[in-house]
């Protein structure tokens, strides 16, 4: 490990357990040096003990000597409250990358409010979705999308299980579902105990259609660039390229801004690359 990163991990850790409150786990202050003044916060040997581990391996994890654990790394985030952008710099200061999921089930859940003000100043339909596909935001360009405005309330529900989706979504069984249906697969892979995404898995697998293909696999996990037919509830039958992104507060949510194009027959020009200079 580089010796910048060990000094970024060792200053994480060093900081954060100095303002945990031993008492608040039936903990003595502990009294490092020959002086016995008491110091602030968790002590080495005490972090290891909640996280039931020895104290030589937190010490090395402390120091940057070893690529722990994942499932030590959660234990010691979750003990020293870290929120989600100090889970993810520890992953990546103790050398694994970013993290397999997020920290806490609340993750990926909520955003700041402001995205609201982001989608409705676009002109093209955009929309935000939690980490599970529920709808948080969208514009009045999204909601005219759908007959009578009816927006799905979880857009990957939507997509794969109602009927009204596939309708409006041509192609289906060709264009959309072998793309999405291993999105679902992904983000349980990053969030397994997410009941929404649980639920969305047993009905894909209860349906005939969706179960083949989903259980086919594929690597798909996101769309962005892609160009998919669909039928626009106001335009008629037509194309999106579909751009997407994440919100960097909401680990696994989505922002995706859909440029659409009219005519059943795709003519537009597929929009280059960009590079900088």
């Amino acid at each position: 490990m580089h010796e910048t990163r060990k000094a970024a991990l060792k200053k994480l850790l060093e900081e954060r357990r100095g303002l945990i409150d031993p008492t608040a786990h039936d903990l003595p202050p502990h009294t490092p040096g020959k002086k016995g003044r008491r110091a602030p916060g968790l002590s080495q040997q005490q972090v290891a003990d909640l996280c039931n581990v020895s104290r030589n391996t937190y010490v090395n994890l402390e120091s940057g000597n070893t690529v722990p654990d994942v499932g030590l790394l959660r234990r010691v985030a979750t003990l020293l409250g870290l929120n989600e952008q100090e889970w993810i710099a520890l992953c990546r200061y103790a050398g694994i990358g970013d993290p397999p999921g997020p920290l806490t089930p609340a993750s990926g859940k909520e955003l700041p409010a402001v995205w609201q003000k982001v989608v409705d100043d676009q002109g093209y339909p955009s929309y935000v979705t939690d980490a599970s596909w529920d709808v948080i935001a969208y514009n009045k360009a999204f909601e005219r999308l759908f007959p009578e405005g009816r927006i799905p309330w979880n857009t990957m529900r939507w997509m794969m299980l109602d009927p009204d989706g596939r309708s409006m979504l041509i192609d289906w069984h060709t264009a959309w579902a072998p793309l999405v249906l291993p999105q679902l697969r992904a983000a349980l892979a990053a969030r397994p105990g997410d009941e929404t995404l649980q639920r969305l898995e047993r009905d894909v697998l209860a349906d005939p259609d969706c179960a083949p293909i989903y259980k086919a696999g594929g690597a798909y996990i996101h769309p962005d660039g892609d160009e998919r037919p669909i039928r626009h509830a106001i335009e008629g039958p037509g194309w999106v390229t579909m751009c997407a992104s994440q919100p960097l507060t909401g680990p696994g949510s989505r922002h995706i801004t859909l440029i659409f194009y009219p005519g059943a027959q795709r003519t537009h020009t597929r929009t280059p690359v960009l590079r900088s200079r």
